[in-house]
């Protein structure tokens, strides 16, 4: 198969502009960054507010955490520490922002 058919079909999905892969760490700061914008700790980057979002943060987390059970045991061990310590980070944020 050429690099034209592999690029159709996504298997060399590169980002427009930086040309760089995008890697684990990459795809799971998305998320979080996601998660900070529920907790109301990070801008929306279209408005600019800052709206806490209890619902939302929770399904961040819940995918997360979701994701972090589905690759235990398929990921390197950096990987492996900075999933652990952004979900860890982002539940202590959540308690935080939504005390019960």
């Amino acid at each position: 198969m050429g690099s034209a058919d592999k690029k159709a079909r996504g298997a060399d999905f590169v980002l427009e502009g930086n040309g760089g892969s995008i890697d684990f760490t990459a795809f799971l700061l998305g998320f979080a960054s996601s998660a900070l914008i529920h907790l109301g700790l990070q801008p929306h980057p279209e408005t600019g507010a800052l709206g806490p979002d209890p619902t939302l943060a929770r399904q961040s987390l819940d995918l997360l955490a979701m994701l972090r059970e589905k690759t235990r045991g398929n990921l390197t061990p950096e990987e492996d520490k900075f999933f652990d310590s952004l979900l860890t980070d982002l539940r202590l944020r959540f308690l935080e922002a939504f005390p019960r």
